[in-house]
């Protein structure tokens, strides 16, 4: 089993809060990772009716059950059941009691807010990471391989193609999801929007365009758009504007939280279709918009990333702001280190007053240079 770099961070906070929360997208890994970090802990699963209905009749006596150490999955299914739990926490004032799972962001933190706030420390898990996939040596050497491919565990464990995996992820997980989160009628016009996300990726959003494409209104647009963050479909990188200019674009960009996924909705399924592709370099740069938001999350940390561009178009891909100190760094998924990948970096530099050596560009080659600088990072190596 592939060992996850958030393992550490979930038993921390399971040292120092009396319920742990993991949420995520579906298929994640997020079971058999909480299996594995606590082991001695009864586990049971709210996805399963029997024990779901258990838990609706008799919240007290199934909760009674689960003992003084308890994994319960998908945990959202049973709303009425926080409430018991914020009273036996709070009785026991022990930490480390529940370890709480489910794929609903938004039904799971609305419930954790009204009961177990300041009770439980919420983590989020994503598919495997680039450096988790190379610690275990089995991440492809081939860039086009990867971006095809995503980085689903089920991909890694199983003989199971892309197109097969995300052809019965779409269907199984995405749509059932969003039935549950909405009651979404016209599940055709939703696909149509949903591709049309993924034809936008790395764009500046306009909702008004997308909704008009989709045939649908600008209100069930922006619904549509929070529910698919809410299922861990698609998120959106928000622009960096601090005071040193007033001239800047204030919409976010659009990525999806998996490439394999974000490939899938494009009908792109080869390497052949990927390379003849006019959106390649955008599906690159949404892997490592994502490669960073994991190495975040997986410190148990809120990612702060943002993009930059001003209305004359200079443009920086990606912002991060650790501790107060800003880094920016540029995307080029090709092979090849070319000069010009710092044109953006430098006039981000001048204007913002930020140093060339807080700068660098990740690129699709395989070579890394790191000079005082400039440094061109590969893809393989991006000194999270």
């Amino acid at each position: 089993m592939i060992k996850r770099a958030i393992s550490g961070t979930i038993l921390d906070m399971a040292s120092k809060f009396p319920v742990v929360t993991l949420t995520g997208p579906r298929q994640s890994g997020k079971s058999t990772l909480l299996k594995s970090c606590f082991a001695d802990y009864k586990y049971v699963s709210l996805e399963d009716p029997d024990i779901r209905q258990l838990a609706e009749n008799d919240p007290r006596g199934f909760l009674k059950n689960c003992g003084t150490k308890c994994i319960i999955d998908e945990a959202q299914r049973v709303p009425d059941l926080f409430s018991y739990l914020q009273t036996i926490v709070d009785s026991r004032d022990e930490c480390g009691q529940f370890i709480l799972s489910g794929s609903h962001n938004f039904l799971l933190m609305e419930r954790i807010s009204q009961s177990l706030a300041g009770r439980t420390s919420v983590l989020k898990l994503f598919p495997f990471s680039i450096a988790e996939l190379q610690a275990t040596n089995i991440l492809p050497n081939d860039l086009d391989e990867v971006l095809l491919k995503g980085c689903y565990p089920r991909l890694y464990d199983k003989k199971i193609t892309a197109k097969e995996y995300f052809t019965s992820y779409l269907q199984t997980y995405v749509e059932r999801d969003v039935r549950l989160l909405r009651n979404i009628i016209d599940m055709t016009a939703f696909k149509r929007f949903l591709k049309l996300c993924a034809a936008n990726v790395g764009s500046v959003l306009n909702v008004a365009s997308l909704a008009k494409d989709a045939g649908i209104s600008v209100v069930t647009a922006n619904s549509w758009i929070s529910i698919l963050e809410a299922s861990f479909v698609l998120l959106r990188l928000p622009p960096y504007y601090k005071n040193f200019s007033k001239r800047i674009i204030k919409s976010s960009k659009i990525y999806f939280c998996d490439t394999g996924l974000l490939c899938n909705l494009l009908n792109i399924f080869n390497r052949e279709q990927l390379q003849e592709s006019n959106l390649r370099g955008a599906i690159f740069e949404n892997l490592i918009v994502i490669e960073l938001m994991k190495a975040a999350l997986f410190k148990g940390e809120e990612p702060q990333l943002y993009f930059w561009r001003d209305t004359n178009q200079n443009e920086v891909d990606l912002l991060r702001e650790t501790d107060g100190k800003l880094e920016a760094i540029e995307i080029k998924s090709g092979e090849t280190k070319n000069q010009k990948f710092y044109d953006g970096l430098k006039k981000f530099s001048e204007v913002s007053g930020i140093s060339l050596s807080d700068t660098k560009v990740v690129y699709g080659g395989s070579d890394s240079y790191r000079g005082e600088n400039q440094k061109f990072i590969s893809w393989k190596e991006m000194d999270l």
